[in-house]
């Protein structure tokens, strides 16, 4: 490597072979990412794009799972109506700390999310088009690379959100904390539960301060254990498989986008043409963006049922009564009549263009920030390590 260095700065005008400069401006090896594999590569590149993504979008996070969790049969009382109402109001009762409640399990969760996710990906990409063409013996190339990524997309899914569903669920609980000792689903349905408590004869207890309050997210994992036991933080996990659907979508179309835009990344393309060339970076935008709208839009519902069933057990353990905790507590078939009894279809798609400000950005960030770090990475590793 020194002696390459040496042979360039022969070239330069002025005959100078130690310049400062030359050595300034030529990319160097870096010892520790030179020796990684494609599947660390793959994984490096997952997390470091989570990580961002998590950081950009955080504020619209918080926004969506408020939306989400409010009950829109009761119009008249909803406390948040779309997401600049909902973003400027959790500024002026929380300030802007409010609008990054949750940020580090989102950020922690981000981590081996997409670290998992890309992982297998990229790892399942190789080993499915081998089955399907010569056990099922698909042939056609068009159909053979839908199902591969699909499968890719789902597998990956499947892995990651089994792994890191815990994460989540403490996620949304504190997203739904105000900062002064109660949840947002205190109030959200504050005049509802009177009613219903009234009718019940149901004592609440008050207290100044929510016994399910966290104060951060150790607190929340050690309270939620402690409360609920260690199946709360798999609660939401079924629809979050059912879910799967949304990235057999996305995946493929975002890998269909890509091929019909031209802006699949590979080894031969050169540092410079892909790192200068603007086009080449709003075509990933757009195909990104594109496929994350497609794939939204015909998924969504499965958003809503996750975010109720994670806070279900929440709101639960706010009635003494063993009967009315019975009632409260449902599985995923009484959450969908619950929804659809009191709300109707729209209730399946609560916070939905909210979702949509929030995910086409956060999959921009994710898929764009993705391919350009595993660029890089590929480019300053030795191809024998390959």
């Amino acid at each position: 490597m020194e002696d390459k260095r040496t042979i360039k700065a022969g070239n330069h005008p002025n005959g100078n072979t130690n310049t400062n400069s030359d050595n300034a401006i030529k990319p160097r090896k870096v010892p520790v990412l030179s020796n990684l594999s494609k599947t660390e590569i793959s994984a490096l590149s997952g997390a470091m794009a989570g990580f961002l993504s998590g950081v950009a979008v955080c504020p619209l996070d918080v926004a969506k799972t408020r939306l989400q969790a409010q009950d829109i049969n009761i119009k008249s009382k909803l406390k948040y109506r779309g997401i600049f109402q909902t973003l400027t109001r959790i500024a002026s009762e929380e300030g802007i700390l409010g609008l990054y409640r949750g940020l580090i399990p989102i950020t922690l969760g981000y981590f081996p999310t997409w670290m998992i996710y890309f992982t297998v990906y990229e790892k399942a990409k190789i080993f499915y088009p081998t089955i399907f063409h010569e056990y099922i013996q698909i042939d056609n190339n068009h159909t053979l690379n839908f199902l591969s990524y699909s499968f890719s997309a789902i597998t990956a899914g499947a892995v990651s959100s089994t792994f890191t569903n815990p994460i989540w669920v403490v996620k949304t609980r504190l997203m739904l904390q105000t900062g002064n000792g109660h949840t947002i689903y205190d109030s959200i349905n504050k005049t509802s539960n009177s009613q219903t408590n009234q009718n019940n004869n149901i004592q609440i207890k008050s207290t100044n301060k929510n016994k399910n309050y966290y104060s951060g997210t150790l607190n929340a994992f050690y309270k939620m254990y402690k409360n609920e036991g260690i199946k709360v933080f798999y609660s939401g996990l079924i629809p979050s498989l059912f879910g799967l659907c949304h990235v057999a979508i996305h995946f493929p179309v975002y890998e269909y986008f890509k091929k019909f835009l031209n802006c699949n990344i590979n080894e031969s393309n050169s540092s410079n043409n892909i790192v200068s060339n603007n086009l080449y970076l709003l075509k990933l935008i757009l195909a990104s963006s594109l496929s994350k709208m497609i794939a939204s839009t015909l998924t969504y519902p499965h958003e809503v049922l996750r975010t109720r069933l994670q806070i279900r057990s929440l709101t639960s353990l706010k009635i003494d009564n063993s009967k009315a905790r019975l009632n409260q507590k449902g599985d995923l078939i009484d959450t969908i009549k619950s929804i659809y009894k009191k709300e109707g279809l729209i209730g399946f798609y609560s916070g939905f263009s909210t979702n949509l400000v929030r995910t086409v950005p956060a999959s921009a960030v994710t898929l764009v920030s993705y391919e350009y770090i595993k660029f890089f990475l590929i480019n300053i590793v030795e191809p024998s390590t390959l």
